[in-house]
């Protein structure tokens, strides 16, 4: 399991523009993270995907894209696992 966990956080943060990336379960607990991310985000992260899903219960979860700035946080739920990616356009 470690070994699938860090070979995904490593192809997610392999992205263009990817600054952070990290996995939380459904609880909220960080599983692992690379990059420039606080791992204290997952349960934001997680709460926040549980929230959206609400409402449209019925779809597959959204994928969520908050903007600001240059900076984009996306958040995706799979199953028990929820991703949140920090992305960056470059100056």
């Amino acid at each position: 399991m470690e070994q699938q966990l860090e070979k995904a956080l490593n192809e997610f943060a392999s992205q263009p523009e990817t600054v952070g990336v990290l996995l939380a379960n459904r609880q909220g607990l960080c599983l692992g993270a690379k990059g420039q991310i606080n791992p204290n985000v997952s349960g934001i992260g997680m709460a926040i995907s549980e929230q959206v899903c609400k409402l449209e219960p019925n779809l597959n979860p959204p994928t969520i894209c908050l903007y600001s700035g240059n900076k984009r946080c996306i958040i995706k739920k799979d199953g028990e696992l929820t991703g949140v990616i920090y992305k960056q356009k470059p100056n």
